[in-house]
């Protein structure tokens, strides 16, 4: 058994309740995405949102 994501997976949202949006950056300081990325979740095709998902760590690491 593995825990990797399979393509058809759905991507989870990575919010963590913590919202707030750093003016310095413009990302949420508990999820690390952009107003924008935060908005258009929901409708976001799952591509584009394992984009997403892949640059919250560069993100964080900021």
């Amino acid at each position: 058994m593995t825990n990797a994501r399979q393509p058809d997976d759905p991507v989870a949202s990575p919010c963590i309740g913590v919202c707030h949006i750093d003016q310095a950056t413009g990302w949420c300081a508990g999820c690390g995405r952009s107003i924008q990325e935060i908005a258009d979740w929901g409708a976001m095709p799952e591509t584009e949102k394992v984009k997403v998902i892949a640059a919250l760590a560069e993100r964080r690491a900021r």
